[in-house]
This record gives C-alpha cells, sequence and structure tokens, in this order.
C-alpha cells in the first residue's frame, strides 16, 4: 500500500518478526513481551504470524531507548501513552488554528 503521495504506507505490516527484531537490535522474545504488554501490536497474516509496519519498528526503538534509559514496560507504556495524547493534541490545535484562520480571512 502507498499514501496519496505514493510513498510506502508506514503502517503496512511488511516485516516478519525476525527482521523487525533485527532491525531494533533486540531479540524475538522481546518483541513477543512488548505485545503482550500491549506496547506495540503488529498486524497478523491469515496464518496468524506477526507482520511489523515502520511505524511498528519506529516505536519498537523507542522502546527500546527507554529501556535503555532505565524504564520498565509500565513506565514505558505511560511515556508512550502521554506521547500519543501529546501528539494527538497538537494535531488538533493545529487543525482549529487552521480552521480559525480560515474564519477569519475568508
Amino acid at each position: 500500500m502507498t499514501t496519496p503521495d505514493g510513498a510506502p504506507d508506514p503502517t503496512t505490516g511488511v516485516y516478519a518478526i525476525s527482521v523487525a527484531a533485527d532491525l531494533v537490535g533486540t531479540g524475538v522474545q522481546n518483541l513477543r513481551a512488548y505485545e503482550k504488554a500491549g506496547l506495540v501490536t503488529p498486524q497478523r497474516t491469515a496464518g496468524g504470524n506477526r507482520l511489523y509496519s515502520q511505524a511498528d519498528i519506529d516505536r519498537l526503538r523507542q522502546i527500546t531507548a527507554l529501556l535503555d534509559q532505565g524504564l520498565n514496560l509500565a513506565g514505558i507504556t505511560m511515556v508512550l501513552d502521554l506521547r500519543d495524547e501529546n501528539h494527538q493534541l497538537r494535531t488538533t490545535r493545529t487543525e482549529q488554528s487552521t480552521r480559525q484562520r480560515r474564519t477569519d480571512h475568508p
């Protein structure tokens, strides 16, 4: 799949678990633990195999960086949830500002 600008869709699962583990620099068992903890949700093939997207790889890299800083999985869950919420709030604020400018300057 691609995005409207023709770039590969970063949310499409393309990497098998062993490839994802290699890309992130961790073990397959760690990826399974992160999934069990709800930190990442890879797509599944019809046969049940995990497929990780580029967005998943980016998130896994964030997880390993936070682990390297000494956080446990519960702490990482909180940090990533707050990051996601912050991103959503910024997006909403930007959209509202854009709408307001359009209203102010027809």
